[in-house]
């Protein structure tokens, strides 16, 4: 059967239910508002993703910008912060000196002045780069006119650049010989050298030196610059001394030994005089030690030589009796002052002497510098015969 209207009750529920969709939200409801709000996000997206672009491509084209800047920048003012260099080594020939204490910085000034290189910023950067800044010596080079600063640093770090004259001492020779060696080797005047070793209170002469030079040159190898003066080769010798002293420690092993720092030089003068062999030296020290220890006369012919001014380490009897300070056959104990100028090896086995009972040694064949040693006199008598024999026959 077929209604035309609802009932009062059906009514009301539909009426609810109706209201139920309203409040509730249906599917349909629901589904359009979720529609509309996609649209409206999908819309703000894509407005944000734009106004990202459009940043990025602004910031892409800002960096492009000021790289190439950057790069025009560089080019432009590239040769301004490049020092100026010249190229190759240079022709001519100048001689630059270098003073002690200089810096690179310094040494650059003095190129660039002498017209070596162009500018002192490119020696510097090649100094610097190759980590040569301590490796500068003083003295004086001879160069060559625009270098390149690599060049002419190549250069000063050899040694056929420096100008200078080499002379070598040897050990042994007395301040009179020294001098005449230094003279004739170093082309400085004899005169003046010999009166700063006569009067060498400005040659910086340790205190126990007592003012005088006898043993305090040292044997070495020196270099004599063009601006070199005799005080200060004199000066040298002195200070290559001082610097053997304190490796040996000189004045603590005099205390150790029970003699004083200027006794330790008189005993090594006399070991490097008596001759023999560097492994005959602490023997010979021994010896000296063991003759000052009983209180016997040490009896060496070098001593008596020199108090008479001449040579050799066989004295003749006439000699021996000659009464001078330095006559030990007639003095006891040491010598007033060294006999010679020793070298390290002799001031160390004065301080460190063999161990053993020797009282005597004989150098029985100077020229081949053979020494024999002895505790017994009638072992001491034959050596003696031996070298004079020796000399007999020579």
């Amino acid at each position: 059967m077929t209604r035309s209207a609802p009932e009062d009750g059906d009514a009301e529920g539909a009426a609810r239910g109706m209201d139920r969709s309203s409040d509730e939200g249906g599917p349909e409801q629901d589904g359009l508002l979720r529609f509309d709000g996609a649209e409206e996000e999908d819309e703000g997206h894509r407005a944000r993703r734009g106004r990202r672009g459009v940043m990025m491509l602004v910031l892409g084209l800002g960096t492009l910008v000021v790289g190439v800047g950057v790069l025009v920048a560089v080019m432009v003012l590239r040769p301004l912060l490049v020092p100026e260099d010249f190229q190759g080594g240079g022709a001519g020939a100048v001689v630059v000196e270098v003073p002690v204490g200089v810096s690179a910085g310094e040494v650059g000034d003095a190129l660039v002045k002498a017209g070596v290189v162009a500018s002192r910023g490119a020696f510097v950067r090649v100094v610097e780069e190759r980590g040569k800044a301590g490796t500068l010596r003083p003295g004086s080079y001879r160069l060559r006119r625009k270098m390149a600063a690599a060049a002419a640093l190549d250069l000063m770090l050899e040694s056929r650049s420096r100008v200078r004259k080499r002379v070598t001492v040897p050990e042994g020779l007395r301040a009179v010989e020294t001098v005449a060696r230094l003279a004739q080797g170093s082309g400085l005047p004899a005169a003046e050298l010999a009166a700063l070793a006569a009067a060498p209170e400005g040659l910086g002469l340790p205190a126990y030196a007592a003012g005088k030079a006898e043993g305090f040159l040292f044997p070495a190898t020196y270099d004599v610059e063009p601006r070199t003066t005799p005080k200060d080769l004199m000066r040298a010798t002195v200070r290559r001394f001082k610097r053997a002293a304190a490796k040996l420690e000189l004045e603590a092993g005099a205390a150790r030994v029970r003699l004083t720092p200027r006794q330790v030089v008189v005993l090594a003068s006399i070991v490097q005089a008596e001759g023999g062999t560097g492994a005959d030296y602490p023997k010979i020290a021994r010896v000296v030690y063991n003759r000052l220890a009983s209180g016997a006369k040490l009896e060496m012919d070098s001593t008596v030589m020199y108090g008479l001014g001449k040579h050799g380490i066989v004295a003749s009897h006439a000699e021996i009796k000659r009464d001078t300070p330095y006559n030990t056959y007639l003095r006891p104990g040491l010598p007033p002052g060294p006999i010679a100028n020793p070298g390290e090896a002799a001031l160390r086995a004065a301080l460190y002497p063999a161990k053993g009972d020797w009282y005597w040694f004989v150098t029985v064949d100077p020229a081949r510098r053979i020494t024999k040693f002895t505790d017994k006199e009638s072992e001491f008598v034959k050596f003696r015969e031996e070298l004079h024999a020796r000399l007999r026959r020579h």
